[in-house]
């Protein structure tokens, strides 16, 4: 009965300066709003960057030589991976993959009339379904064939930068498994555009078969990279394949920049969120104070009636409450209206995506993602922030002596 009286004169209190208690609830509205933005934004461009990657160069696992390194791109045969072909096979043939297939990657220098550029050409299987996303993404010419002898395909951005179209002859060089300096002339087939700045920027493709002949790389490949229906089976299926002379890699290994990345981050942002959260604790602490203030007399009138000094602060404590649920309750929809916004048309970077560098793949367009979990939390501890806020003017107008408030005009 008298929980349900204390709720009744909070919200009557509340009414009595209206524009106040609005700008109130807006504040922790607009707050929170801006919170579940900020990190649908920050989990879209993580989740996104993470699974770029993996779907367009690292796979779920790899399969190596024990002695294979990434930042050299080795051609010698020690460092490559025999019978990749035949390993590739095995892969595709469990039930869990959903796509297994050799590559080779090389180190490269492309020259297109007066430019050249270093650039990762990468020998792939055209018929692997690993590589669907880049043939989906052809935007000019034809995708490669396994039996191509002298065609390539690049990143449109890459043939913008040098000039060069479809049916254009380029040069590329590079040192091959004898440690020797080779070159050759290939036409362009095709352009493909990923919407992965780095990646459109600084990536050739050829078909496995001319990139083992051209680097005199024999049957091997640099490693087989496999697809999963499932990103939780990867350790299972990575325990299937240990053996001797060869080194398993999982997505989570090939991807430590950006998990690291992400992980440093994180304290960043949750600093940033709880500053957030205390400017609008600081903004609901100032509207009770000021109720308060306002009220010295009518709290006199109640604790001379009986009313007990936990009463009184139960009173402003179910203020604080009320203001901080609906506000909590707009914040969350206006912030989700901005998250469905924010992924479905993004924010656009265009080639500033490229500053992150090849290591982490950004779209050139941010989209939101919807997080759930998060978003309850945000909501949680920003509630939680208001209450612990409104303690001070609470305590502070439960501990005013009756006869010192009813003086009080």
């Amino acid at each position: 009965m008298l929980a349900g009286k204390l709720w009744f004169i909070a919200y009557r209190d509340l009414l009595r300066n209206r524009r106040r208690s609005v700008l109130s609830l807006l504040a922790v509205a607009l707050g929170l709003a801006l919170l579940i933005v900020f990190n649908g934004l920050v989990a879209g461009i993580w989740n996104d960057a993470l699974e770029n990657n993996i779907r367009l160069k690292t796979g779920h696992l790899q399969v190596r030589a024990p002695s294979y390194d990434d930042k050299k791109l080795s051609l010698k045969w020690d460092d490559l991976l025999d019978n990749a072909d035949a390993l590739a096979a095995r892969l595709e043939q469990m039930d869990d993959v959903q796509s297994a297939t050799p590559v080779l990657w090389i180190g490269a220098i492309l020259t297109a009339g007066d430019e050249s550029l270093s650039l990762q050409l990468y020998g792939i299987d055209p018929a692997s379904s690993f590589y669907a996303p880049i043939r989906e993404s052809m935007v000019g010419g034809r995708f490669i064939t396994p039996d191509d002898r002298n065609g390539i395909i690049m990143g449109r951005r890459l043939a913008d930068s040098l000039g060069v179209q479809t049916g254009d002859r380029v040069n590329l060089a590079l040192v091959n498994a004898d440690g020797k300096a080779d070159e050759a002339i290939f036409t362009v087939r095709g352009l493909f555009a990923t919407g992965i700045v780095s990646y459109d920027e600084s990536t050739v493709f050829m078909p496995l078969d001319k990139a083992r002949a051209f680097t005199r790389a024999g049957n091997r490949a640099s490693a087989v990279v496999a697809l999963l229906h499932r990103q939780e089976d990867t350790d299972r299926i990575a325990a299937t394949l240990q053996g001797q002379n060869i080194a398993i890699r999982t997505w989570e290994e090939a991807n430590q920049l950006i998990i690291q990345t992400v992980d440093t981050a994180m304290g960043f942002y949750v600093i940033l969120d709880a500053i957030v959260m205390l400017i609008v604790a600081v903004i609901i602490a100032n509207t009770l104070l000021m109720a308060v203030f306002e009220r010295i007399r009518e709290i006199g009138i109640l604790a001379a009636l009986g009313l007990k000094k936990r009463q009184i602060m139960q009173m402003f404590l179910v203020e604080a409450a009320i203001l901080g649920l609906a506000g909590v309750a707009v914040g969350v929809v206006i912030g989700l209206a901005g998250v469905a916004y924010l992924s479905q048309v993004g924010i656009p970077l265009g080639a500033a995506a490229s500053a992150a560098g090849s290591g982490f793949p950004l779209r050139s367009v941010m989209y939101a993602r919807f997080a759930p979990g998060l978003f309850a939390a945000l909501s949680f501890w920003t509630l939680v922030f208001v209450l612990l806020a409104s303690l001070y003017p609470a305590r502070f107008a439960a501990r005013q002596e009756p006869v010192d408030a009813l003086r009080a005009l």
